[in-house]
């Protein structure tokens, strides 16, 4: 049965409304048939930064998406040592469910840095890249992308480590079960 799947790669430390927000508007926009929320072991352009667990990145990630029957976690990337190349999970995915179609989900900052992904040339025949604006990026590239407008949610995963290290209000930028986890856990110095 052939499926449209989108993708949306990432560290998910701690996964946010942003991210929810991302993928339901381009579910609907694209018609898809589902979101695969990827989470990184190692993303390559951020082998220099310390991150929270993979478990606990996991089960942050199960609890945002587990409200969406169409939002799925695909471990891949989880599951490999070493740095993920989104060529080589891409190459993967591709042999396992070779009648789908995949939609990958990046943000403008991440459509200025194509060029220095790992074999960007082959990507670009294995998957439809998705561009999502975001605040202080061009979405300009000589890859071709289908831009799905998403309303302006100025929020990242840094600014919450920083919001919770701090005890300062987080309510409406991630969900509640993740902030109950995050507390729970003792994680971002809560």
């Amino acid at each position: 049965m052939t499926k449209k799947i989108g993708i949306l790669g990432g560290t998910f430390d701690p996964p946010h409304f942003g991210h929810l927000l991302i993928a339901s508007e381009v579910l609907t926009e694209l018609q898809l048939d589902e979101i695969w929320f990827m989470p990184n072991q190692i993303p390559p352009h951020k082998q220099d930064k310390k991150f929270t667990t993979s478990e606990h990145r996991f089960n942050m990630l199960k609890l945002a998406v587990n409200s969406h029957e169409q939002f799925h976690i695909e471990t891949i990337e989880l599951l490999r040592e070493g740095p993920s190349y989104t060529y080589e999970t891409l190459k993967i995915l591709c042999e396992k469910f070779p009648t789908y179609s995949f939609y990958f989900i990046i943000g403008a900052d991440m459509i200025e840095y194509l060029p220095k992904w790992y074999r960007v040339e082959e990507v670009v025949k294995l998957v439809t890249f998705v561009g999502v604006k975001r605040p202080g990026y061009l979405m300009e590239t000589k890859y071709p992308i289908i831009e799905v407008e998403v309303p302006q949610f100025d929020i990242s995963s840094s600014l919450l480590r920083e919001k919770l290290r701090l005890n300062k209000n987080t309510a409406y930028l991630l969900p509640e079960e993740v902030k109950r986890y995050i507390e729970e856990n003792h994680l971002y110095g809560t």
